[in-house]
């Protein structure tokens, strides 16, 4: 039993960390914290739940899931694209609460889009693939859970390969290192950035999609409890380190199962365990386990 919810808060986990990720990134370089994410993991799941119903049935199983995340990952990358040309760019020099509440904006702009021109009900969001128990030893997993975790730790996988081996991840660490110099270096600040909220972006295309798979329904406002908590495994980890958020998103994962799983009730405050760990860590350890405490130059 415990190694089984053990293993259901690494799948949660999962999920937070790659949502997580996309607020990192942004902060990483910008220092400036995305609250948009959270719709644009909304859209999508809307997204994919779309592709899902023109592709599958000619596709089906394993092709069409591929194909899903894909066409999910794209739109919520361009759309990451767009929201940070259109609503970030222009107020970079601006005080740090313009773009907090441009943030805001959009994605009230976004939730209430889907709400009046898509749908505003739950809506089923299909398994993709077919679902299915296995035993390993003493336990029993499902396919679905399989399918989920292993598939956010190659999406990780992939980020980390991109950060740490291409030129484009090196100019993402040369930026936030210090975006001014890297400009003066002859870095194109503007590419960077964009290709960042690209990446962000596509992760939460496809946080969407595995969140529908999940929890097995959509709805306009289903970006804000998973987009806070991911927060919270953002800056539980360390925000703006990549390393982090993955941290983070496992540890908040675990948590919320084990104590939904333990605790008297815990089925029914489990979406509080969130907001207590983020204000713990605030008050505790305001940069988070692997963040770094940076001294105030004078």
């Amino acid at each position: 039993m415990f190694i089984e919810q053990l293993f259901n808060g690494l799948v949660l986990g999962s999920i937070y960390s790659l949502i997580a990720l996309g607020y990192t990134l942004v902060y990483g370089i910008l220092m400036m914290i995305n609250f948009a994410h959270s719709e644009v993991l909304m859209v999508g799941a809307f997204v994919g739940l779309a592709a899902y119903t023109l592709l599958a049935p000619p596709a089906g199983g394993w092709v069409a899931l591929v194909l899903v995340l894909l066409v999910a990952m794209t739109a919520s990358g361009l759309l990451g694209i767009v929201i940070e040309k259109l609503a970030y760019r222009p107020l970079r020099q601006a005080a740090r609460l313009a773009p907090l509440i441009s943030a805001i904006g959009v994605s009230i702009i976004l939730s209430n889009a889907v709400f009046l021109w898509v749908s505003n009900q739950l809506l089923s969001f299909p398994k993709v693939v077919p679902e299915q128990s296995i035993s390993l030893g003493f336990m029993k997993i499902g396919s679905l859970q399989i399918l989920i975790f292993f598939t956010s730790l190659i999406l990780m996988a992939v980020l980390h390969f991109m950060v740490q081996k291409t030129k484009m991840g090196k100019a993402m660490r040369a930026c936030a290192d210090d975006l001014t110099t890297s400009g003066l270096m002859g870095i194109d600040v503007n590419k960077v950035i964009a290709f960042t909220f690209l990446i962000g972006g596509a992760l939460a295309g496809a946080a969407g999609v595995l969140n529908g798979m999940y929890y097995g329904s959509i709805k306009y406002n289903l970006g804000f409890l998973p987009g806070v908590k991911a927060f919270t495994a953002a800056v539980l980890g360390g925000i703006g380190n990549i390393a982090g958020a993955v941290l983070g998103g496992f540890l908040l994962g675990i948590l919320e199962v084990m104590a939904a799983g333990y605790l008297p009730n815990g089925s029914q405050w489990k979406d509080v365990f969130a907001f207590v760990v983020l204000i713990g860590v605030l008050l505790i350890r305001p940069s988070g386990i692997l963040g770094e405490r940076i001294a105030e130059k004078i």
